[in-house]
């Protein structure tokens, strides 16, 4: 019974999150405000947003052939369309529960592939680290640049910076002496749960062996480009964000980043905090707002029809 509750809160609860910040959202502009967002909505340049979907894909078709390189040093060798299709299994499964994607995607491939599981979650592990160090390259350099501005941001909405880095090393310093825990125990639980880990560190090694690191490397820096690339053509979307310079997109696309983290997919908070990135640079929060739910609604319906498609042809194409 608590197992159940505990499972029900943690998938429902951000769920829950995301709804009251799509009411807070909406409820915080006038009337005239509600108007102008949806006027920015409804006018938006298809083109542009055409355009920003095309490399989402892009990115998406990458990053699947990225994890091949992740695999081969574990001796996996899967087809293409065995790594793209649980990946976006994987993408549908975050929007219902969060990080319960990467289990999925791990699983689905461990299943057609016959395989152990252990090593290819492995490898999603690694992949998320190098992930994180993309991401976080991206906020100390957008940090460094754009300082003032964040830290005025900050300071308007009394948030102490340096409180949130704190928790982060806390949060290291409980990881490290949980493993030490795990690693001298005797018991059979721990016993079992060593075993696990270092089958997962054997495919989180593979960064290490993968005889291709210049390509996944390239694909690395392709991947996120695209991911700042659609983020950047979406503004000629809206007149009001035209003008704005690669600056107010890197800082754009780190507090959406963050709100990705917080809720399922990062709904009801994505959009506003995009209009709150924005304003930071005079642009008003009904177009910064209008902005973060096309960008939202366009990235989360092309998972939604890929993850989709994916549950459907998946089977087929492993029949045999």
């Amino acid at each position: 019974m608590k197992k159940a509750v505990k499972k029900g809160i943690k998938t429902f609860a951000p769920m829950a999150l995301g709804i009251f910040f799509i009411w807070y959202s909406l409820s915080k502009f006038s009337s005239e405000e509600l108007n102008q967002l949806w006027f920015n909505i409804k006018n938006v340049d298809l083109i542009w947003v055409v355009i920003s979907l095309f490399m989402g894909v892009l990115s998406h078709l990458s990053r699947a052939y990225r994890w091949k390189f992740l695999l081969e040093p574990v001796q996996i060798f899967p087809k293409f369309y065995n790594c793209f299709l649980p990946l976006m299994l994987g993408y549908l499964a975050n929007l219902g529960i969060p990080r319960s994607g990467e289990v999925l995607r791990g699983a689905t491939l461990a299943s057609y592939e016959n395989v152990k599981f252990e090593k290819t979650f492995g490898t999603i592990i690694t992949e998320r680290l190098v992930d994180l160090i993309m991401l976080l390259a991206i906020v100390g350099l957008t940090s460094i640049s754009q300082s003032n501005k964040i830290f005025s941001f900050f300071t308007s909405q009394n948030i102490n910076p340096f409180f949130g880095g704190l928790v982060i090393i806390s949060l290291i310093l409980v990881l490290i002496i949980g493993f030490r825990i795990i690693k001298n125990s005797k018991l059979l639980l721990f016993q079992k749960l060593k075993n696990f880990i270092e089958e997962l560190f054997k495919g989180m090694k593979s960064v290490f062996s993968m005889k291709k690191k210049v390509y996944f490397l390239i694909h690395t820096f392709i991947i996120w480009g695209l991911y700042v690339g659609m983020f950047y053509v979406l503004k000629f979307a809206f007149p009001d964000t035209q003008a704005l310079g690669l600056e107010a997109t890197f800082v754009a696309f780190i507090f959406g980043a963050f709100a990705m983290s917080v809720t399922n997919g990062g709904i009801g908070l994505y959009p506003i905090a995009i209009g709150i990135a924005f304003s930071t640079f005079g642009v008003s929060s009904a177009t910064g707002e209008a902005f973060g739910w096309v960008m939202w609604g366009t990235q989360t319906g092309l998972v939604i029809l890929l993850g989709g498609l994916s549950f459907l042809i998946l089977p087929l194409m492993n029949r045999r």
